[in-house]
């Protein structure tokens, strides 16, 4: 009866939706308009160069990871349909929309060759009735075999919006009428396949949404009303109702051990990865349906992870689900920060603030830029890891399912393939800056009008951006400049006159005619903060999370020790000398051990940014991030343990 219930209210969402739409969304050429536009357009990566830190990252991923794959041995397993368990049809389309995404920014023939290779494999892989994927006909449906026609009809989407490639297209349709003739009402429900409550399967919905834009084709449209009406069935993850009631993502469902079940199966409802995948669908849907329901399901769950989840290096979970992480990030724990968590969360970050124009969400992605994305590179690029813990050693993780490559290695070249992205982006008459490093970029305000930016800065080492403006004549518009919420002193000039209060947490607003010579100065507080938690602590620079390395020889990086810190920040010294491949190494006065009570004898350690920590993988390399610190009683009030 419930099933009944629930399906008859999903045909008539589909009735009204499709009424309440037409009037909206216009099919012009094939394609259909979005009812809610982004209030912040997206940046352009064809139009932008990134250097400093963040720049090197980027480029380094983009040739030695991106470029460096062979693109065969991800569209091997299309042409051996045998899989009856696991997810090898993942791997292509997550390379293929790093790769394109990397295309777009760089435009290396070199790589659009390998793209256009792994395209025509795929293609050539499809089956007569439209099925691609690497599943056994009588395997269909189960554990993964949907959510790897999710990343197939993914990357063949991105390659298509890139080259306007109709094969491309034609393959896409083909592939999902295959899938409706499958799932749907009357045949087999969405939230009965795969795991996790249906969440892998259901994350089908993004590219649904983004065929049914391509095409106008309204039974996609239909089919991604289906998957939210199945979310909050008996049988799903009741993605709408439980973060309209503020369940934490933590406790969505009971753990499966409580029921004698298996951690990765159906019956565990805290999968991250999944559950953000299935939200950044939603966001797809809520463009095209405008219903506000759907975006406060989102906020108020990414607001959840932020309370709850995301730790100072600006990620989460471990065995790849939440935890609540944040308040337990001081305790050594198996398997946290999965590399496909930190990318997906740097995803969803970048779609709310382009929806919302929110701050907070470009805060959150310069935190994760910073620090766990970088730190899941190797040194030289040539490898991208599973997990990152704030202490031990970095360890490379492993193929799956039979092959040299792991989700992680697949999924992380999307993350610094974002980055142009978010970097600047702008709206009808603003120009809005959210990453700061050296960059140089030019943005057309119309067909007819042009303005470039010049950003020159030491950031985050120095609180100092230098930023040019360049306008082929006077223009007025409005340049916004992303303060972060944690920089509490900060000042802007522009041409030397500085202007009215600057409020962290905000975009500070500069609205004038511009001429060709501007120079903006913003003045960032990045002093290093002292983060206390659970009996230990960190210290933070700007964005940057420090850590210990024994690279530096001077003791023993997991002794406990308290950080000498005025009114909660510390004073950091530039080190003398850094190991090769550190970016950023000072020295803080810590008094050692448990005998220099109050710091009389203090020894300057050295620490380096957490990103270059342990980042040449050896076994013998050890560091950390929160640093134990003993227990003062004359100064602390304390509960004696009970008898």
């Amino acid at each position: 009866m419930y099933q009944f219930f629930v399906k008859t209210i999903s045909v008539i969402s589909i009735i009204f939706l499709l009424c309440a739409s037409s009037a909206n969304n216009q099919a012009q050429n094939g394609k259909v308009s979005t009812v809610v536009p982004d209030a912040i357009h997206k940046g352009d990566p064809s139009t932008i160069r990134i250097g400093g830190y963040l720049g090197e990252r980027i480029d380094a991923c983009m040739e030695h990871r991106v470029k460096g794959q062979d693109v065969s041995h991800l569209t091997e397993p299309f042409f051996h349909k045998t899989e009856t368990y696991r997810w090898q049809s993942e791997f292509w389309g997550k390379w293929t929309l790093g790769a394109v995404q990397t295309y777009r920014y760089n435009h290396d023939p070199v790589l659009l060759d390998s793209i256009k290779a792994g395209v025509g494999r795929i293609l050539a892989s499809q089956l007569p009735n439209g099925y691609i994927g690497n599943y056994a006909e009588a395997a269909q449906l189960q554990q993964w075999d949907v959510w790897g026609r999710k990343y197939t009809l993914l990357g063949l989407l991105n390659y298509y919006d890139l080259t306007g490639d109709k094969k491309a297209l034609d393959a896409c349709r083909r592939l999902a009428d295959h899938l409706l003739t499958q799932l749907g009402p009357g045949k087999t429900d969405i939230v009965t396949t795969g795991n996790f409550f249906g969440m892998a399967s259901s994350s089908i919905l993004e590219p649904m949404v983004l065929l049914y834009r391509c095409t106008a084709d309204k039974r996609y449209l239909e089919f991604a009303e289906y998957i939210v009406a199945q979310w909050e069935t008996e049988q799903g993850p009741r993605l709408l109702s439980k973060a309209e009631a503020g369940v934490p993502v933590a406790e969505r469902f009971p753990h499966p051990a409580s029921m004698n079940k298996e951690w990765f199966s159906p019956f565990n409802g805290q999968k991250a990865y999944e559950m953000m995948s299935c939200y950044e669908g939603l966001l797809e849907f809520y463009k095209i349906t405008g219903r506000s329901e759907y975006l406060s399901a989102v906020e108020k769950t990414v607001r959840n992870i932020i309370d709850t989840e995301i730790n100072i290096a600006g990620s989460g979970s471990a065995f790849e689900c939440w935890y609540h992480g944040k308040e337990q990030q001081t305790r050594p724990t198996y398997h946290t920060m999965e590399t496909c968590v930190t990318v997906t969360w740097m995803k969803l970050c970048h779609s709310l603030l382009a929806l919302t124009g929110n701050p907070v969400y470009a805060d959150q992605i310069e935190h994760t830029a910073c620090n766990a994305l970088p730190a899941a590179m190797k040194d030289d690029a040539s490898h991208i890891v599973m997990y990152s813990p704030l202490d031990g050693l970095r360890d490379p993780g492993h193929g799956q399912c039979g092959m040299h490559i792991n989700c992680c290695n697949a999924n992380g070249p999307r993350g610094f393939a974002l980055l142009p992205q978010v970097a600047v982006m702008r709206s009808d008459r603003e120009i809005t800056v959210n990453l700061y490093t050296d960059l140089s970029t030019e943005i057309a305000l119309d067909k007819k009008r042009k303005v470039s930016l010049t950003q020159q800065t030491r950031y985050p080492e120095d609180g100092t951006v230098i930023i040019r403006v360049d306008a082929e004549r006077p223009e007025t518009f409005v340049m916004a400049l992303r303060i972060p919420a944690w920089s509490k002193e900060n000042s802007v000039s522009v041409n030397g006159e500085t202007l009215a209060k600057v409020t962290p947490g905000e975009y500070y607003r500069i609205d004038r005619t511009w001429k060709k010579g501007d120079v903006i100065r913003l003045q960032l507080d990045v002093r290093a903060r002292v983060v206390r938690l659970d009996g230990s602590a960190a210290i933070v620079k700007g964005p940057v999370v420090l850590a210990r390395d024994n690279r530096f020889g001077d003791g023993f990086v997991d002794e406990f020790a308290r950080i000498l810190d005025k009114d909660g920040y510390v004073e950091l010294t530039p080190a003398v000398r850094k190991p090769e491949g550190i970016w950023m190494a000072f020295t803080a006065p810590l008094a050692l051990g448990t005998f220099d009570v109050e710091g009389a004898h203090p020894k300057q350690i050295h620490f380096c940014d957490f990103a270059s920590a342990g980042n040449t993988w050896d076994d013998a390399l050890r560091y950390r991030v929160w640093i134990p610190e003993p227990m003062n009683v004359i100064r602390t009030i304390y509960k004696p343990y009970d008898k």
